[in-house]
């Protein structure tokens, strides 16, 4: 059942309820024939080399290539039908704009996706090929947020919030039961889970998911250096914002993990189940995409990659036990791709 009244920042709600292990239950029976259940897949010759058992969960096989269709599906399934005769708006980098965008494509209604200038062009081509409308904006100068607010007002569609939603973190909670099933099947017990963290939405749900099999399980939040918000978040017990938002003399390449804290009703999730923060720097990072595509196969984006990047840059350690890391997406440009294929 949903716990926890909270404040809702969406234009047609006042309050919400959090998640909890039933909502991502029910999540799942919504999203059964519609989601793609992605597979887990283990390298021995990594296991070796990494001194314990890893599996990664490979959510760049996802439809529309990153996780976050999880979560949208849902949020559209839990409007009703005068909500969502009025349209959707979200705000994105890519990932949620792709997934909000096939989302409504599936239930017949408009979406309009306030997306960055400088988004990767395969995320804009991927939003738009689901029939979505894309406005640009200037993440350095403009608030998305309010964009797309404004244009709920104007066009009286439901804002679909990329994080801060208890419908979204169940949705991306799913891929966590999806892990769940097939360790218990192996008989395995995860240690550690390794998960990407930008606003949340994602850690949060899974978080809770893992925890309802593996109540001793270490949840890991991955972060990029420069934008480890959650990390300063945890530290104060509330939500800050980054004040870095460099990796060194370079904007972070992993665009899909750059939103500058954690949401207030995700925090609320993740500060009782976090047990750390790593980090990981653009080269890290390009590492694990070389290593992704070159020894796994698998075409992983920036953001994607960054628990495989944790691992390999050594920030986190196996110590002989299970650990399972999610590859959130794989929605990066070619162009990117073919500097990867050269390292």
């Amino acid at each position: 059942m949903l716990s926890l009244l909270r404040p809702h920042p969406g234009p047609l709600h006042e309050f919400c309820l959090m998640p909890d292990l039933a909502d991502i239950l029910n999540a799942q029976q919504k999203l059964e024939g519609v989601a793609s259940r992605t597979p887990l897949l283990s390298f021995p010759s990594l296991n070796e080399q990494l001194g314990g058992q890893v599996f990664f969960k490979a959510e760049c096989l996802q439809r529309k290539g990153a996780f976050k269709f999880r979560g949208a599906y849902n949020a559209l399934c839990n409007l009703s039908e005068a909500e969502r005769a009025g349209g959707v708006v979200a705000c994105s980098s890519g990932n949620h704009a792709q997934g909000v965008a096939e989302a409504a494509r599936l239930f017949g209604v408009d979406a309009a996706i306030v997306m960055p200038q400088d988004a990767p062009s395969v995320k804009v081509e991927g939003t738009k090929a689901a029939g979505a409308e894309v406005i640009f904006y200037d993440r350095y100068s403009e608030d998305r947020e309010a964009i797309a607010r404004a244009l709920c007002e104007e066009r009286g569609a439901c804002f679909i919030h990329p994080f801060n939603d208890p419908n979204i973190m169940a949705g991306q909670g799913t891929l966590a039961l999806e892990i769940s099933e097939d360790l218990i099947s192996m008989d395995l017990v995860p240690d550690k889970v390794l998960v990407p963290v930008s606003g949340g939405g994602l850690a949060a749900g899974v978080s809770v998911a893992i925890h309802g099999s593996f109540p001793d399980c270490k949840i890991i939040a991955c972060e990029p250096v420069g934008h480890d918000d959650l990390a300063a978040s945890l530290e104060v017990g509330q939500p800050v914002e980054t004040e870095n938002t460099r990796d060194g003399d370079e904007p972070s390449l992993c665009d899909a993990l750059l939103a500058p804290q954690p949401g207030n009703l995700t925090f609320e999730v993740l500060k009782d189940h976090v047990s750390s923060v790593a980090t990981a720097n653009n080269n890290d990072v390009l590492q694990a995409m070389a290593f992704a595509m070159k020894q796994m196969h698998l075409i992983v984006e920036p953001g994607g990659a960054i628990g495989l990047a944790a691992l390999l840059s050594g920030a986190v350690q196996l110590d002989g036990g299970v650990a399972v890391v999610i590859l959130s997406g794989g929605n990066a440009d070619p162009e990117l791709l073919q500097k990867v294929l050269r390292l």
